[in-house]
């Protein structure tokens, strides 16, 4: 395995983040960008100029014409098959300017996404801080390749709604630290935010709450203002084409059979009429794990196909996720609609119920030329044949099934889960879980060591998850996530040494260059002194717990 080259002195001005696999200088020369440079963009590289274009040319006023690779002065975009798809190759030269190759259009955007980190803290702004500041960058070549193809951020818009601009702007700071997945947790039993054409009432109903709690489920307060939005399908055709043009895969989320009061508060037939009272179940404006799950019936399943259907309409993912987990069994024990399938069906009981419920859609999504991800609950009682699994509940549930050749996106609650709380102190804005600091982040291995290297290739890459229970604004959401995103795209791309060789030290003398980018990005980021007076939240109690997982 090649190692990353890093030098804190020599590497400390420019910062690169993530680290790239190897940096020929910097020289003592410096290319500039100016009026005159023109954007040369062969075939296949279109995006990256347009994305260029309008960052570049709002941040330092540059025109960027089109010109030809041959000319002096150029910015020229080209792909050479020669390189990893997503493997890019950056050269900066006083002589002619900066060249960028990349194995596909993905390589030539993460190339550019370097170019515009050497550029300094002003290409990050939306215009420019002074008439005729130059763009500049030390000569240099960078060659570089991820490590994993999955590197994403699953985004919670159910427990707490993102509006649109919201979406894109998170869609942005992916794109700025090259991660290239996108998990949308479009449904849960506190909101459905996804316009489902043929239902109507999914949205009309199961999309607000009338209240919500404030802070941990124990918190006595509340926040009386009713709650909610959901995306249109032209929303989501947007964000998906935003994020296409930016080498990023939007996966939605469905969550079933758990997590499904919405639905049910919408069309009280999905529940366990047979144990219940469902017309009297609203959308929950509570957290925790809800006892409330869909029926395993035929109307059932027939109404989330047709709500897939819609989604696979919106969706171009290869990989369709549909939750599985937290999904409590006690309805279905009582339900003698729910045990007659059971012994139709010759099931291992609830758990073997759970597992029909998920192998239907898995077979379904197969059909349809779409594979099923889910948390890794669905191992219990069998996994489908083509599915694969989002391990939350630590890395066991990862290495059962890379052991059993089913692939795996490593995102353990101990260790990626941003929702938690970043210090011990006080402080710290509604502290939620294990403390998790940037360092911690940093050090996560997404790869088991008891794994060989068959099983270690089923290990698609990994993501960090963002649950938004006690996060109920942008800022806040800011605050949580980042800086430790940044940590976490350094361990998805960079081909970094396992733990404990992992260079911390060079990694935060990086971050010193890389606050000033998310500072001209307009990131309510963590300081690293800790938070600052107006990220603090005293009185909404947490649930601060050092040894059992909590479930917020």
């Amino acid at each position: 395995m090649t190692e990353v080259r890093t030098n804190p002195d020599r590497d400390g001005d420019t910062g690169l983040i993530p680290a790239p696999l190897s940096v020929d200088g910097p020289h003592p020369g410096t290319v500039r960008l100016g009026g005159q440079t023109a954007l040369a963009a062969a075939p296949g590289t279109e995006d990256t100029a347009r994305w260029l274009r309008a960052t570049l040319g709002d941040a330092f006023g540059l025109p960027l014409p089109p010109g030809s690779g041959e000319a002096s002065d150029t910015l020229a975009l080209a792909l050479d098959p020669a390189l990893p798809a997503e493997g890019y190759r950056l050269e900066a030269d006083a002589r002619w300017g900066v060249r960028i190759a990349g194995g596909g259009p993905a390589g030539v955007f993460w190339g550019a996404q370097t170019l515009r980190q050497l550029l300094g803290p002003d290409a990050f702004r939306r215009a420019p801080l002074a008439p005729g500041r130059p763009a500049t960058l030390p000569e240099q070549t960078v060659e570089d390749a991820p490590r994993f193809g999955w590197r994403g951020l699953m985004l919670d818009v159910a427990r707490h709604f993102l509006p649109k601009d919201g979406v894109l702007r998170y869609v942005d700071l992916l794109a700025a630290h090259k991660l290239n997945v996108l998990h949308l947790h479009l449904t849960d039993d506190q909101g459905w935010r996804i316009e489902i054409r043929r239902y109507p009432k999914l949205t009309e109903t199961g999309a607000w709450r009338e209240r919500t709690k404030l802070g941990h489920r124990a918190s006595p307060l509340w926040d009386p203002r009713p709650h909610g939005g959901y995306y249109t399908q032209d929303d989501l055709r947007e964000i998906v084409a935003y994020a296409a043009r930016r080498q990023i895969t939007v996966v939605p989320e469905i969550d079933v059979p758990g997590h499904s009061q919405a639905a049910i508060a919408a069309y009280p037939e999905l529940g366990n009429t047979d144990v219940i009272d469902t017309t009297s179940l609203k959308v929950w404006d509570t957290w925790g794990v809800n006892p409330n799950v869909l029926a395993p019936t035929d109307t059932t399943l027939r109404f989330y196909e047709h709500v897939l259907e819609e989604v696979l309409e919106l969706f171009p993912s290869r990989f369709v996720h549909l939750g599985g987990d937290e999904c409590p069994k006690d309805q279905w024990k009582a339900s003698p609609a729910a045990q007659e399938r059971i012994a139709a069906l010759s099931l291992d009981g609830a758990d073997g119920l759970q597992s029909w419920f998920v192998r239907h859609f898995d077979r379904w999504l197969t059909d349809r030329g779409r594979r099923l991800i889910g948390w890794d609950e669905i191992l219990e009682g069998g996994l489908a044949e083509g599915a694969a699994v989002s391990s939350w509940r630590g890395c066991a549930g990862g290495v059962a099934a890379a052991k059993s050749g089913h692939d795996v996106v490593m995102c353990p609650e101990q260790q990626v889960y941003l929702d938690h709380r970043q210090h011990a102190s006080p402080d710290e804005p509604v502290p939620i879980g294990y403390v998790r600091t940037l360092e911690d982040v940093y050090r996560f291995e997404p790869v088991p060591p008891e794994l060989t290297d068959e099983q270690a290739a089923h290990v698609l890459g990994t993501q960090a998850n963002a649950w938004t229970e006690v996060m109920d604004s942008q800022q806040r959401l800011d605050y949580q996530v980042f800086p430790r995103l940044a940590a976490l795209a350094e361990v998805a791309w960079s081909r970094l040494p396992a733990p404990p060789l992992r260079d911390y030290r060079d990694f935060a003398h990086r971050m010193s260059a890389h606050y000033a980018r998310l500072d001209a990005l307009g990131v309510d980021y963590r300081p690293p002194g800790g938070p600052r007076p107006w990220q603090r939240r005293p009185g909404l109690l947490g649930r601060p717990i050092d040894g059992a997982p909590p479930n917020v």
